[in-house]
């Protein structure tokens, strides 16, 4: 069943966001000071392509750093990746099948804006 969903959220949407997230990383690793927000970015683009199966927990060992970089990540690329969730979530919800994957995308959300501190770990 994870399989069927995850081919059909990269047909619905996946596959944009995905490239979304690795523009995001591009952009991010030009400076240094961004570098890792680029490698979140990275690290959350393979979540996006392919997020039935997996999902996101709190790290034990985040700090300071990573609420200092949560902070800079929004700025950088965190709200205009939500706003991107946002609008595919709602051209999603126009079908009865697409309303799942609406929900995964809204769900995505907060991993978006703040993902520093949080970990990627299959079910």
């Amino acid at each position: 069943m994870r399989t069927i969903l995850n081919i059909i959220w990269v047909v619905l949407g996946g596959f944009w966001l995905f490239c979304g997230y690795i523009l995001a990383g591009l952009i991010s690793c030009i400076f240094i000071i961004t570098i890792p927000a680029g490698l979140a970015s990275f690290r959350i683009a393979g979540y996006v392509l392919w997020p039935f199966g997996r999902r996101v927990v709190d790290k034990s060992s985040a700090g300071g750093g990573s609420a200092l970089m949560n902070i800079v990540w929004f700025f950088i690329a965190g709200w205009w990746l939500a706003l991107g969730h946002v609008i595919t979530a709602l051209a999603q919800a126009v079908t009865i099948i697409g309303l799942p994957m609406a929900w995964a995308n809204l769900k995505l959300i907060p991993v978006v804006c703040f993902p520093f501190g949080k970990e990627i770990v299959a079910q």
